[in-house]
């Protein structure tokens, strides 16, 4: 057995050497039939690793195509969340993120290893570009919403008229010109007064000499709004409410001639006109 194995490691040897030397001769040799067999097998070698590369060509260039059209969608993205910012298209370039169009009549090819590797390289760089910029516009955006919460441009009860506006008028009991530090909505007595903007309950009275029935929201940044002359109080001191949230009833406790509800809007102590900031249904705030 041993003699029968070491005969055909032998073999093998002996073949894999011939092979060898014959290719070797082969190449060497100007003989056209044997120039013609190792012409054939390098054309058929360099055939396989053609059509290899071309695959990973062809399945780069599709790949490349999705990464254009999701920069355009980016630029489209951009653009909206620019204009929702107060941005310009100039500082976000407008692009639509719909590709299309007829086929080329022109011949076409297709592309090579460097001519895409200087695309993928530009478009990298772009989308990194559209990345960063979106990221600003995010915060922005982020910061914007939770200003808009916390600004008393809400409503704060449905009246269908004033019946007293900020500034100097003739005052209801005296009839002296006075100053008016809020804005004075008529309502039905039990209707729903609600927070302007979202905000903590900084103070509560349930019979002050002028205002009556009152309520305290602070919302931040030095901004207060005051809700007097309810007829019930829903919030107590150190609540939390949010925006819209019922916070008394209409009433006419205090000093009050009919059920209304006097408003009032502070920045820093100092009395501002409600109207600067408060808007009425798809209208934005009268500033």
């Amino acid at each position: 057995m041993l003699a029968v194995a070491a005969t055909l490691v032998l073999f093998l040897l002996c073949s894999v050497v011939l092979n060898y030397a014959a290719l070797k001769w082969a190449a060497a040799t100007e003989h056209p039939l044997l120039q013609k067999i190792v012409l054939a097998d390098q054309r058929a070698e360099a055939s396989r690793a053609q059509e290899k590369l071309q695959g990973h060509l062809t399945a780069m260039a599709v790949r490349l195509g999705e990464l254009q059209a999701q920069t355009e969608r980016l630029d489209a993205l951009g653009t909206r969340l620019g204009k929702t910012v107060g941005l310009t298209t100039e500082e976000i370039p407008l692009a639509e993120a719909g590709q299309g169009g007829a086929e080329s009549a022109l011949p076409t090819r297709a592309f090579s290893a460097a001519e895409l590797g200087t695309l993928i390289d530009g478009l990298t760089q772009k989308i990194t570009m559209q990345s960063d910029r979106l990221n600003v516009l995010e915060g922005l955006l982020v910061e914007d919403s939770a200003s808009r919460r916390f600004l008393p441009s809400l409503l704060p009860v449905n009246a269908s008229w004033r019946s007293s506006d900020f500034g100097y008028r003739i005052d209801p009991f005296t009839g002296l010109r006075a100053f008016h530090e809020g804005i004075d909505f008529s309502a039905s007595p039990g209707t729903p007064v609600v927070a302007a903007a979202a905000g903590k309950v900084i103070h509560t009275a349930e019979a002050h000499p002028q205002y009556g029935k009152l309520v305290e929201i602070d919302h931040g940044n030095g901004l207060v709004t005051r809700y007097a002359h309810n007829s019930e109080l829903l919030v107590n001191k150190g609540d939390l409410v949010v925006r819209g949230q019922a916070i008394a009833t209409v009433g006419s406790t205090g000093r009050s001639t009919g059920p209304h509800l006097h408003f009032e809007v502070r920045l820093n102590g100092v009395a501002q006109n409600p109207a600067r900031f408060l808007k009425t249904a798809g209208e934005s705030p009268v500033l």
